[in-house]
């Protein structure tokens, strides 16, 4: 099922007779990906185009049709909690820092430092896991292509993930493609740099309200921040602590939801590639709210990227308006997660 085609030129709509400013959620399409996997040239077509509009607009789109299934899904965050719901002493064998593998603790990141805003440390903890294929490029390998951790406590999470992340990053490579004809491009436009891509993946858990500490002021489970890579792929649960998207006029909206979708938005190298075509929307997850105090919440993102060597490159006119100066990928990233480290 799809929302009707957004009407960008439509800046407020009517509704029981009074006019109201539509707001960023109003224009996050849910997008049905089947005729892009199996029907015709028109259908694809069709899809490539309210791709398009979704992401000069909102920067966000829902995605059904996507191929995983909902026990996969489910499989992947029942498994998830029971890492999370472990003592912290164990958790805390497995700590990494921020773009590692394993266990981020609590007051580990910051997102809103990306902004260069010092807010508080992000109500979160997460388990990373990343690309694990080396090069043979010891420093680049060190940095970007490390073993994945396993926690032994919790041993079929290797498996189930594992599953989960070659999915995520199928279906990636998927709306890599999508993305080119989005542009006007041959659908293996962007295969050269993705060949041995980068990518990340983090299982987040927004834990209960603490009764004991309530959130500091500027606060929140993920501080607001835009995205760094190409395409995130978000399997998220609804809440009163939850997604919310900014509009390009600085108004935030409480993200769409639908239970059989993907959440789906762009990063900065993706927005820089594209010329600001396409945005890189903010983004920030609540805090635990007050009428929602045991309310948790557990998120599975996979960022993807590319080629740790890829060159991004401003798309000319007409596809793109604003030419960037070329960036070196792995460069680029690694000043950003560095950036939101705390500890």
């Amino acid at each position: 099922r799809s929302h009707r085609p957004i009407l960008p030129h439509r800046p407020r709509r009517r509704f029981h007779g009074t006019w109201y400013k539509r707001t960023v959620a109003d224009l996050v399409p849910i997008i049905d990906l089947t005729p892009w996997f199996s029907g015709g040239e028109d259908g694809r077509r069709a899809v490539a185009a309210r791709v398009d509009e979704a992401l000069r607009t909102s920067g966000f789109l829902l995605i059904t049709g996507h191929g995983v299934p909902d026990e996969v899904r489910a499989r992947t965050r029942a498994t998830a909690r029971e890492f999370f719901r472990l003592p912290a002493t164990v958790k805390a064998r497995y700590t990494a820092q921020v773009g590692g593998r394993g266990w981020l603790p609590p007051g580990a990141e910051a997102n809103g430092y990306a902004e260069g805003t010092e807010t508080p440390p992000d109500l979160k903890e997460s388990f990373s896991l990343a690309a694990d294929q080396p090069t043979g490029n010891a420093a680049i390998d060190e940095r970007w292509f490390r073993p994945n951790v396993w926690p032994a406590e919790v041993p079929e999470l290797r498996q189930v993930v594992g599953d989960y992340i070659d999915r995520m990053h199928r279906l990636s490579d998927a709306l890599m493609a999508l993305c080119a004809v989005a542009l006007g491009l041959p659908a293996d436009h962007f295969e050269p740099f993705l060949s041995h891509p980068t990518y990340g993946v983090n299982l987040n858990w927004y834990p209960p309200m603490d009764p004991a500490q309530a959130p500091e002021p500027g606060q929140y489970r993920i501080g607001p921040h835009t995205d760094f890579g190409t395409v995130t792929v978000l399997d998220r649960e609804p809440g009163r602590g939850g997604l919310q998207v900014c509009s390009a006029d600085g108004t935030w909206s409480d993200a769409p939801y639908d239970p059989a979708a993907l959440t789906v938005n762009i990063g900065d190298l993706l927005a820089r590639w594209t010329g600001d075509r396409w945005r890189s929307t903010r983004h920030r997850v609540l805090p635990p709210q007050p009428e929602a105090p045991g309310e948790d919440l557990l998120s599975l993102i996979f960022f993807y990227e590319t080629n740790h060597d890829a060159v991004i490159e401003s798309l000319p006119a007409p596809i793109g308006h604003t030419q960037f100066p070329p960036v070196i990928a792995h460069e680029y990233l690694k000043d950003k997660l560095d950036a939101i480290t705390v500890t």
